[in-house]
């Protein structure tokens, strides 16, 4: 199950037009087949997305869909720089309830 976090620098002043769009977006995402988490989170200047995928074609399927094509256009000129992308495998460790994503 692929896990993505993305992180999103935001321009001076731009973060909340970032997360309205985000708002608008991801119940669309939510209903993406193979979407077992994505999860918006904020900080002072960046906007960081914790995603969870079925597999690898139900992210692939995301990436090139229309949802995320449409959010990506929605707040490109309010980002501060390029998207940081990491597309990782999960590694469990310690007590299983809490060294991975889990879901049924």
């Amino acid at each position: 199950m692929p896990v993505v976090v993305a992180t999103l620098r935001t321009r001076p002043g731009r973060r909340e037009d970032v997360l309205a769009a985000f708002r608008r977006h991801t119940a669309a995402v939510h209903a993406e087949p193979g979407c077992l988490l994505y999860a918006v989170h904020a900080g002072d200047d960046r906007v960081t997305v914790v995603e969870n995928w079925a597999d690898q074609p139900a992210l692939d399927a995301h990436s090139a869909g229309p949802v995320l094509a449409a959010l990506g256009a929605e707040i490109a000129d309010a980002l501060d720089g390029p998207m940081d992308v990491a597309v990782l495998e999960p590694v469990p460790a310690g007590a299983p309830d809490k060294g991975r994503l889990s879901h049924p």
